[in-house]
């Protein structure tokens, strides 16, 4: 192909890449980290998902909790039955069908059953707080999604406009370089190194602009938005300085985060349950009452009808069922009792890993920096010296490529730093 049409085409590439980023700019609704947090909160459905089982596990405790008021039931009979007619199987009375049609009401109230509704009321209570808990978790989760993919947009943004001001540096050189080969001053060797690096800084453009519209995907999925819409993000400052000691942080998450507090509140659920499983072989007492009208009947009906009476129900013998049910709700409260603890030295674990994390990507800002100020350095003095005939084109693109490298280096932790403290703040269970 024609050097001048391949220099054609690097230049619709570069045009094309820079409207498309105008283009953005122009048209992309302002956001702020805060806003995103306030949308995915509102309509993620993994959130309303959480919360709707929470409501549930709220259904249950009132479940739970109808055993403590009167059950009544009204009822409509009528019978028709031939002289003298028997119910003979089935039961070993022999009750009489007599002629009616009846109206009334039946009422059944438990007395006490010695503690058992009152365990199961309040241990179905705990599970239910701690399906609220859940709903928290699973809010810091989306919130945390959010803060990872708004970053991870920023620092995509970053790299894009790195890769921009590359091709732009790069193309430069090349234009230079080919006026200088077509004078005779450089060699056609040069000329191809110019466009073998620019094409380089065209591939990384290409790409980065990949990565920024795949970023824009994961923010919108994140917010719980199921179109792809570009915004345009605002920067946040950056946070303080991580702690040099972890204990107070280890102590805020044992305290704080909500998954633990929702194993807490489930081990609390177990022994309930199972102190209510203990009270399985006391007797229950209960009121039964039932009255009516009988304004068709049989000769030797009365008119009306009402009893009241009390019954005693003591469990004698179950073939071992309820010992058994005994046994394994004190094995199941253990067994909840140790998953607490377990889950209390993860939490550990994971704070202390994340306060490494962050730490270290603290460290990194002002190495990046650093680093960006040499490579831009060492860049001008090789220009400088390929420009007076001291330095070579090699020499020259890798002074390039290393300033690239700094610039995406330099990009990159500010946004790594944001996101390992926002995973910090996430292990610790910090709003």
């Amino acid at each position: 192909m024609d050097v001048r049409w391949r220099t054609l085409i690097s230049r619709v590439v570069l045009v094309a890449a820079i409207g498309r980023t105008m283009l953005y700019a122009q048209s992309a609704e302002p956001l702020s980290l805060t806003d995103a947090e306030s949308r995915a909160l509102q309509n993620h459905p993994q959130i309303r998902g959480a919360q709707y089982g929470a409501d549930a596990a709220a259904q249950s405790v009132k479940q739970v909790r109808s055993l403590f008021f009167p059950t009544v039931a009204a009822s409509i009979t009528g019978a028709q039955a031939e002289a003298g007619s028997r119910i003979a199987a089935g039961g070993l009375n022999n009750p009489v069908i007599l002629d009616r049609f009846s109206t009334g009401f039946s009422m059944s109230q438990l007395l006490t059953d010695f503690g058992r509704t009152h365990e199961l009321v309040a241990g179905s209570t705990l599970r239910a707080d701690g399906q609220q808990q859940a709903v928290e978790g699973r809010r810091a989760e989306v919130r945390l999604q959010v803060q990872r993919a708004y970053f991870g947009a920023l620092r995509a943004k970053a790299v894009a406009q790195v890769a921009e001001e590359t091709v732009k540096a790069r193309q430069i050189v090349v234009d230079q370089v080919s006026a200088l080969a077509a004078s005779g001053l450089k060699s056609g060797l040069d000329l191809s190194f110019a466009k073998v690096n620019l094409a380089e800084a065209q591939l990384l453009l290409v790409q980065s602009r990949n990565d920024v519209e795949a970023a824009f995907a994961t923010l919108s999925a994140a917010m719980g938005e199921s179109a792809v819409r570009v915004y345009d993000l605002a920067d946040e400052p950056l946070p303080a300085q991580p702690p040099s000691d972890p204990a107070d942080l280890i102590a805020h998450a044992l305290r704080d985060r909500p998954d633990l507090a929702a194993q807490r509140l489930a081990n609390e659920a177990a022994g309930r349950f199972a102190a209510a499983e203990s009270t399985s072989w006391m007797p229950s007492v209960s009121l039964a009452a039932a009255a009516g009208m009988t304004p068709y009947r049989q000769s030797g009906l009365t008119s009306r009808y009402s009893a009241v009476g009390v019954t005693v129900t003591m469990p004698v013998s179950s073939g071992g069922l309820l010992s058994a049910r005994r046994a394994e709700a004190g094995l199941r409260s253990l067994a909840e009792e140790q998953r607490v603890r377990d889950l209390e030295n993860v939490v550990a674990r994971d704070v202390r890993m994340a306060w490494l994390d962050a730490q270290t990507a603290f460290l990194k800002l002002d190495l990046a920096e650093q680093l960006r100020a040499q490579a831009a350095d060492a860049a001008d003095l090789a220009q400088a010296r390929y420009d007076i005939g001291l330095g070579s084109i090699v020499e020259l693109g890798q002074a390039q490529l290393n300033k690239t490298r700094a610039d995406i280096e330099n990009a990159a932790a500010r946004y790594d730093y944001q996101l390992r403290t926002a995973a910090l703040r996430f292990q610790i269970g910090a709003p």
